[in-house]
This record gives C-alpha cells, structure tokens and sequence, in this order.
C-alpha cells in the first residue's frame, strides 16, 4: 500500500488470474506481462517492471491462445503490439533466470556438476534438486536417482546447464537445499511448460522418486 492508502498490485496475494484460462492461481504458475511505453507486450519474468501485470499460465499453449486471440489487448484495455516471437521472447528470458540462478547457487558453494560429484552429494544426502540435460545419454541419466522429498529437472540442454556451470556443456547438476533452491524449482517449472513436446508432455523428464 502507498503512503496515500492507494493498493498496489503487490499488496493482492501472492495469486493472480490467467486471462487465458480464467482461473486463479498462485503466480509460482503465471507469466507476467506488462505494456511497455511504446504500447508493446513484454514478459516480467522477475515480476519488477512497472505497470499494471498480465498474468498467464506458464504454459506455451496458453501463451499462444493469448496472442491467437488477441487477450492481451483485451486485458490491457487497451491497443498493444504483441511481438510475433513472444513465445520465444519468453522462454529466453526464462533459460536466462534458471542459468543465473543456478550461477548463484554455484558460486555459493551450493551446486555441483559432473557425475561423480553428484553422485557423490547423493550418496551423503546432499541433493535437494538434481538437474540433467534434455540431451544427454538415457543411459547415463538413470545412473542417478533422486532422493526422496527432493525435486528432478530435465529442462536445459547441456549447453544451458554448462552457461550456469561455468563449463562448455554440462549433462548433470544439483543443487542443495536452501538460498535459492525453491526459486530454482519455480523457474524451472515455468520453463518445462514452455518447452512442450507434441502431445503436451514436458520435453525431457518430469520429477521423479527413487
């Protein structure tokens, strides 16, 4: 709330609704959008730019329905401009916050890559998310497991992964739990849903147990 007692979008909950599907959800499973100066749709994938929010499903289908249908102006009350690759606008900037997050976890001495070190943090318990490439050996990625309560990824290619690591290409990682783990999940979440395969099935794998 603004000293004035005028209520800021911050100040509604931490759920907002998807003008794709209608329903209210927490924004952990919403995009944000904002109208920019020039009348232009842009994705606030870390929820800061100013302006009244548009939220959708972080879904590539939902996404595409709202351009399709011209949602967005409907939402804005307003003409906007909706770039031709939004979708793909999207999905960038959200390989670009899961890298830099997991950057951070890295340089805190809360990530490791490679498979012996992971399965070295799995063997002491250590793994609160393990992270694989979407293209890396089957073979080798069923090498490892995921311990029980803790979260599975497979959403960046190993060219992404190793951005995140520092290295040229990276098959797996994990990160242990605390300090930007559950935003870690979050974006990588987001990102799945983005990265559709046909069917609707999530590229790569979804969580799993051991």
């Amino acid at each position: 709330m603004t000293r004035g007692g005028r209520r800021t979008e911050g100040d509604e909950g931490s759920e907002r609704r998807c003008i794709v599907t209608r329903e209210t959800q927490p924004k952990e499973g919403l995009i944000r959008f904002v109208v920019g100066p020039d009348g232009q749709i842009a994705p606030d994938v870390l929820e800061k730019l100013p302006g009244r929010g548009i939220w959708v499903a972080a879904d590539r289908g939902a996404i595409e329905k709202a351009v399709a249908k011209n949602l967005f102006a409907r939402a804005a009350k307003q003409p906007v401009t909706v770039p031709p690759d939004l979708v793909d606008r999207v999905e960038a900037a959200l390989v670009r916050r899961l890298t830099d997050l997991i950057a951070l976890k890295r340089k805190a001495g809360e990530a490791v890559a490679g498979f012996e070190k992971v399965k070295d943090w799995l063997a002491a318990g250590n793994v609160a998310v393990l992270l694989q490439a979407t293209d890396g050996s089957e073979r080798g990625k069923t090498k490892l497991w995921t311990p029980t309560g803790a979260r599975y990824f497979s959403v960046l290619t190993a060219r992404e992964l190793g951005l995140a690591f520092g290295r040229q290409s990276v098959i797996h990682g994990a990160l242990a739990a605390g300090g930007l783990s559950p935003r870690v999940v979050e974006g990588a979440a987001k990102l799945r849903g983005l990265r559709k395969a046909d069917g609707g099935k999530p590229a790569g794998k979804d969580e799993r147990n051991a």
